[in-house]
């Protein structure tokens, strides 16, 4: 291994062609770009569409987080000489990365069954809304309509009117980021044994199925025996005499040693609570009571006390406050970027550490085709003489 790949980290020397947008796709390639691969983004001249959701042209938070690190191209895929360069970069990759709707890739010429053909190596990654065939299957998808048809707003719902409720977080995009992260380097594995590329799909509504499955989908898991899905009113945040803190305990050792904490030891002994079947089955009772001794403390001694039995606890934090948790600081998990266009940004580095590697810095994200004519050097091309029939330029 050469120090330069050290330096990068694990993907040292791949090389992704990610032609995706929004969140997901982006995502997952940055996710692998973290962990040192080349990633180039080829966007389209109009650049991609997160580029314009925010207060400066061109860059906005969610831009910069998925995309910092990456060389942009700004290709026309609808012009030929544009198409041409793409099957250059496509033919010297390791992974190519799509989300385009299903059908849209193979319109264009980019089909997985031809990239194979031309590079028998290649990972090819596609990324849908619901799947690639099926009566969903040309829907345009956003995060909330897989909330929605996941069962995840439904898990979210008000316990006392029913009504489901949306996570506030673009949580099934950056799931199925996760997830395609991990199917790519499951693939590039298979490659490096087999010596083969193939074709590896995945929607954000399977994703998000699997990830609910563990805990969600646990009333209706058994066949014949499947149970409403109530939720408790609770949900676990406890006001203080000064703040909030969240406060568990699943084993009779950490229920024995929260009673303790709060003055209650007379809990320990009722029966309502004396294992962890029946403290499920009175779960609503037990975290009323709960919060009925919490909220007349303050956060710090109660905290305190709560750590010196060793019950599982936290304050609850912030956004703002994150920032100078002593934990996050010790971690060193955001970091500072100066990102062009924004100004000083906040970034979380990757979450993963490997022993062999030394950490990639994080690094801007690029502006729109900034990197078009290094890249066309590279393979060659004169980027002057691609236009398309009108005259117009079809790279940027």
């Amino acid at each position: 291994m050469t120090n330069d790949m050290q330096q990068n980290g694990p993907f040292g020397g791949i090389r992704i062609v990610d032609v995706t947008s929004v969140i997901s796709g982006p995502c997952s390639t940055g996710i692998l770009g973290d962990q040192g691969a080349d990633v180039i983004k080829v966007e389209p001249p109009t650049g991609d569409i997160m580029r314009a959701r925010g207060k400066v042209a061109g860059f906005t938070p969610a831009f910069v987080s998925c995309n910092r690190g990456k060389r942009s191209v700004a290709l026309d895929l609808k012009d030929g000489s544009a198409r041409e360069i793409l099957w250059r970069l496509i033919e010297e990759a390791d992974v190519f990365a799509q989300n385009f709707r299903p059908g849209v890739a193979e319109r264009l010429g980019f089909s997985a069954e031809e990239a194979l053909r031309r590079n028998p190596g290649l990972i090819y990654l596609s990324i849908s809304g619901v799947g690639p065939s099926g009566p969903y299957a040309k829907k345009r998808v956003y995060d909330p309509v897989v909330q929605a048809l996941s069962g995840l707003a439904d898990m979210q719902s008000d316990p006392l009117t029913g009504r489901p409720k949306m996570i506030r977080s673009v949580v099934v995009d950056k799931i199925t980021a996760v997830y395609a992260a991990q199917a790519v380097s499951a693939a590039l594995y298979n490659r490096s044994v087999t010596g083969k590329g193939q074709h590896v799909e995945i929607s954000m509504l399977d994703a998000m199925l699997n990830f609910n499955w563990v805990d969600g989908m646990a009333p209706v898991a058994v066949v014949g025996q499947e149970e409403d899905a109530s939720n408790t009113p609770h949900d676990m945040i406890f006001p203080t005499a000064d703040g909030f803190v969240t406060v568990g305990a699943i084993s009779d050792k950490e229920w024995v040693g929260l009673c303790r904490a709060m003055g209650r030891a007379d809990l320990i002994d009722d029966p309502r609570f004396a294992t962890p079947s029946q403290r499920e089955i009175n779960r609503q009772e037990r975290l009323e009571l709960i919060e009925e001794v919490v909220s007349t403390q303050q956060t710090a001694p109660l905290l305190a006390s709560l750590e010196a039995h060793d019950v599982p606890c936290a304050p609850v934090l912030r956004r703002r406050q994150l920032f100078d948790d002593p934990q996050v600081l010790h971690n060193d998990v955001v970091q500072v970027i100066n990102q062009q266009g924004l100004g000083p940004v906040r970034q979380a580095r990757s979450a993963a550490r490997f022993s062999n590697h030394k950490p990639k810095p994080i690094t801007q994200a690029p502006a729109l085709g900034e990197h078009t004519k290094n890249i066309l050097n590279e393979l060659g091309v004169n980027p002057d003489t691609i236009a398309n029939p009108s005259g117009k330029k079809s790279i940027a």
